[in-house]
């Protein structure tokens, strides 16, 4: 090698000649147009913001806002996309106008290596293009990390917002929700976003649809269950393993009458939780159903269950029908294997009832029972119809003080903050459970755990589920749980336990 940078010996100067000629010159010539132009200034500048929105980021000053994450995370890295993609666009139409005019050079500008300011340009040319693919796959990588986020699921689209808002106060709100709704695998990830897609156009084209004023291209509410949810043990048992042998719950209920002074009273049960104890005996609630009970559901929320069939331990196979049905063969609905989401459905989206929210509001404080006619009044006030939760958020508390003022001045005297607490935790009771917009109201979504609020154990525990010889699926009470106390005031046993 001698002289400059870009004397070669030997046979690679033919080949630095020829990127020149052919590479080089032609795309530096056809570049120059209006369109490569734009592109090239599209790209850098979505570029140089998404590369300060993520210094910000790892400065600890990132913003919740999930507007904020789609602009950052889809909108730029697409229009950093859109850039690259207009600069060999603007070269194949520009080259083929001069071609059609007949104003293609026979030679083309030259290009010399030899200039000190041209090959400066070349290495910016070339770092850049490094920058970029740098770029793209860290925007890639972070644009799909953001679409599997919470955030992006329940906060950028308002359809969400109900199974959001149950979601961020139920016990798993640190698990992500592709834990549950993704699987792992190409394939699975592949399916959710394919399903994610058609959601986008239905919720886009309603948009529009409600401008026109036609019906909604999505269901109001969300339909419950997911019916393309992973199996439990995908899901559930990857932290919880209910074939383990756990033994018996304690379970205190607090329930308030409607009189004026609250009245409180308790139920004390003791769940038979079971599962599978040290001598592999299937014992309690998990051990007796999970794995080998199949049945047939034939409602959309899996309520109505006619069909119910469970494998022995032999191997061989018991049928109970209900009495509708005239028959053991199974009758046309979903035949599922019994797991975990058969009765814990409302898992991670748990809405209450109305009665449920206030007892538990009053038993923790956060509605003094103190306030006379205060659970008779607050449970009126939670199923009264309002327009939206706005609606919701100005009556209620307007109501609740109007009631004290026309009845009990008194109360409003000596305890008004109580009254103001009280107000503000019925518009979050409402607001955590009520969605006009959506259709959703108290008891749309039924849970299936126990059998007060809803059928839920009793849709097979009914007495109507027999088998041909006349067997009945039992409904001892004793095989789930024990009553110790039942709307008794300050129970004994509780003192006793040293709890109350």
């Amino acid at each position: 090698m001698c002289g400059g940078p870009f004397h070669f010996s030997g046979g690679q100067v033919p080949l630095l000649l020829r990127f020149r000629e052919h590479w080089v010159r032609p795309a530096l010539f056809f570049g120059n147009n209006p369109i490569s132009l734009a592109g090239g200034a599209v790209t850098t500048a979505s570029g140089v913001t998404m590369i300060g929105y993520w210094l910000i980021e790892l400065l600890g000053r990132s913003n919740d806002n999930p507007y904020l994450g789609i602009i950052f995370f889809l909108i730029l890295p697409a229009l950093f996309l859109l850039g690259l993609a207009l600069i060999p666009v603007g070269v194949f139409l520009r080259r083929k106008a001069l071609q059609k005019a007949g104003q293609i050079p026979a030679e083309f500008p030259k290009v010399d290596f030899n200039d000190r300011v041209f090959r400066h340009g070349v290495d910016i040319v070339m770092v850049a293009t490094i920058v970029n693919l740098m770029v793209v796959s860290v925007a890639t990588y972070r644009g799909a990390a953001y679409m599997d986020s919470p955030q992006f699921c329940g906060q950028s689209c308002h359809v969400m917002n109900p199974e959001y808002t149950a979601y961020r106060i139920s016990a798993h709100s640190h698990v992500a929700c592709t834990e549950c709704h993704i699987g792992s695998g190409v394939e699975s990830y592949f399916a959710a976003k394919v399903n994610g897609t058609k959601q986008l156009i239905e919720v886009s084209t309603h948009s529009f649809a409600s401008m026109a004023k036609f019906v909604p291209d999505y269901p109001t509410p969300i339909p419950s269950p997911v019916r393309n949810l992973r199996p439990a043990r995908e899901i559930c048992e990857a932290c919880h393993t209910p074939a383990k042998f756990v033994g018996e719950k304690l379970l205190v209920k607090s329930n308030f009458a409607d009189d004026e002074q609250n009245t409180q009273t308790q139920d004390v049960v003791v769940l038979h939780l079971g599962g599978q104890d040290s001598l592999s005996h299937l014992t309690g609630i998990h051990g007796v159903h999970l794995g080998h009970i199949e049945y047939v559901a034939t409602d959309e929320t899996r309520t109505s269950i006619p069909w119910v069939q469970r494998r022995n331990a032999d191997g061989s196979e018991t049928v109970f029908a209900a009495s509708s049905l005239k028959g053991a063969n199974p009758p046309a609905g979903e035949r599922r294997v019994m797991d975990c989401i058969d009765c814990h459905n409302r898992a991670s989206h748990t809405f209450m009832t109305a009665e449920d929210a206030l007892n538990r509001a009053m038993a923790d404080g956060s509605i003094s029972p103190t306030l006379p006619w205060v659970h008779k009044e607050g449970l009126a006030l939670l199923k009264a119809d309002y327009s939206s939760q706005a609606d919701a958020a100005v009556k209620i508390p307007a109501q609740l003080e109007a009631f004290y003022r026309s009845g009990n001045p008194q109360v409003l005297a000596t305890k008004a903050d109580l009254v103001k607490h009280a107000s503000q935790k019925l518009v979050a009771l409402y607001s955590e459970n009520v969605f006009p917009d959506m259709k959703v109201t108290w008891g749309t979504h039924p849970n299936h755990i126990g059998h007060m609020s809803y059928p839920g154990c009793f849709r097979c525990h009914d007495g109507d589920h027999s088998t041909k010889d006349g067997t009945v699926i039992t409904q001892d009470c004793t095989a789930c749980h024990n009553l110790l106390a039942v709307d008794e005031s300050k129970p004994k046993v509780l003192a006793d336990l040293g709890i109350q």
